[in-house]
């Protein structure tokens, strides 16, 4: 082995290619402290005031409903996460495997523009955050340092994130831990454990909310695994990254209920943070704005990977440079500035309900890449295959997955509660978007009948060309 690949480089000189044995390293707990710390930030955090200020829950019911909730969509992110290992490519390219050389295209479209949006909406809240930690800052100056020192830690890639990872799992646990040490320290309004009470659509709307929240990661989480050692196994992945995404959104979620419980009713979510936490407010602050950027790193990291797995998919022979990446990485900065600088006040309410309707094809997808890799395949796929221009022995298309795609679409479409549809059936549980669930039951069984048929035919097939 030469000097070169027994040294982990400062920027990540991988793209969408396959990670050689040679140059995986790192250890499981990496997913443990990546998936904890980045869960440790405003958004997770005014989600979970919903569970009093929209749902209506009390304390204890609402702390139920966001454990439940995690902990069942937790298990999506978990196996999806322990296939990097075994893959050792990004989470888009190995759709290829499922969906076929060119079939995998609409799947990381849908996944480039939710990465996108992701980002576009964490740069504006980085901006409001520096805005409100120093007043002085012009606000289009504020957007430009959160979206240039998310591009910068992008661009330098896998293990610069994982290292400021570990790093904000002291930090940001710490912190958040002493934001409840203080709230409980000090006098709780007489209304603290007794505001709100159990409401069946509420509690509903707040499990399925969580399940929602895990699932939204699945499509990039082995993009983080990828580089650990092949013989790691499935368990040790999915335990570390199970726990650190369940942990770390459960405490999150519990820490904006708490807050808006300590304050008076009504008040705003990261306004009810400072207020709750006295003294401590103003560096929780802070340290949210960092998290913000180090997360947002993910996102433009995802996207950039999504387009060169796009233009990749035209040139099969293409490898790309880290040129490429830092090229891409700076026309994405570009554009997304552009839009966030234009953005409106309500922007990021508006874009995280486009993204939370395009959760509709995700679940199909997240349903597919499941039962084919653990059911189906049992994680053996060819490589190369991936990667030839004909796709291989996964051809261009691979009809089963896109029928059982496209009808696990349509069948949520009757029960979906977005705020770009709303189907005749949404408020079945009123508050509830119960879509995903339908999307689930029927997917994943019908994708399993489709592709063991497929195989069975493809064996009888084989069996009577030997005879002949």
């Amino acid at each position: 082995m030469s000097q070169m690949s027994r040294q982990d480089p400062l920027i990540e000189n991988h793209t969408v290619d396959y990670v050689p044995l040679a140059e995986r390293h790192g250890k499981a707990r990496d997913l443990f402290t990546l998936w904890f710390s980045t869960n440790i930030a405003p958004l997770p955090i005014v989600t979970g005031a919903m569970v009093v200020q929209v749902f209506h829950l009390d304390l204890l019911w609402g702390l139920l409903a966001i454990a439940l909730g995690h902990m069942i969509g937790g298990v999506v992110i978990a196996l999806a996460s322990a296939q990097g290992p075994r893959m050792g490519i990004p989470q888009m390219v190995q759709s290829r495997g499922q969906f076929g050389r060119y079939g995998a295209l609409l799947i990381v479209f849908f996944a480039a523009i939710i990465y996108i949006g992701f980002f576009i909406s964490n740069i504006v809240l980085a901006g409001k955050s520096i805005v409100g930690i120093a007043p002085s800052v012009p606000a289009p100056l504020s957007i430009l340092i959160g979206a240039l020192s998310a591009t910068a830690i992008g661009v330098i890639g896998y293990n610069f994130i994982h290292t400021l990872n570990r790093i904000g799992t002291w930090v940001m646990g710490s912190a958040l831990l002493a934001g409840f040490i203080y709230i409980f320290a000090h006098e709780l309004p007489a209304d603290f454990f007794t505001r709100g009470s159990f409401n069946l659509s509420g509690w509903l709307a707040t499990v399925s909310l969580g399940i929602i929240w895990q699932i939204s990661f699945s499509p990039y989480v082995s993009d983080y695994s990828r580089y650990l050692p092949a013989d790691i196994g499935i368990g040790k992945p999915f335990i570390a990254t199970y726990l650190g995404a369940t942990l770390g959104t459960i405490l999150s979620f519990t820490f904006g209920a708490v807050a808006v419980l300590a304050t008076p009713e009504g008040t705003e979510a990261m306004a009810a943070v400072k207020q709750s936490t006295g003294w401590l407010g103003p560096i929780l602050m802070v340290l949210f704005l960092l998290n913000i950027i180090s997360h947002n790193a993910l996102n433009l990291y995802g996207a950039v990977l999504s387009i060169i797995t796009s233009i990749q998919t035209f040139a099969s022979q293409w490898t790309p440079s880290i040129k490429v990446r830092v090229i891409l990485s700076s026309i994405v900065l570009a554009g997304c500035c552009v839009v966030a600088l234009g953005a409106s006040a309500d922007f990021i309410s508006e874009f995280i309900g486009l993204i939370l309707a395009l959760l509709l094809v995700l679940v199909p997808w997240a349903s597919i890449n499941l039962i084919d890799f653990y059911l189906i395949k049992r994680g053996s796929y060819d490589i190369a295959s991936i990667f030839r221009a004909d796709g291989g022995i996964y051809g261009r298309f691979n009809l089963h997955a896109i029928i059982a795609y496209f009808i696990g679409i349509i069948v949520q479409l009757p029960f979906a509660n977005t705020s770009l549809y709303v189907g005749p059936y949404a408020n079945l549980v009123e508050g509830a978007d119960l879509s995903w669930l339908v999307g689930l039951i029927v997917t994943c069984p019908l994708y399993y009948c489709l592709a063991t048929r497929g195989q069975s035919q493809q064996s009888r097939a084989a069996r009577l060309g030997f005879t002949d």
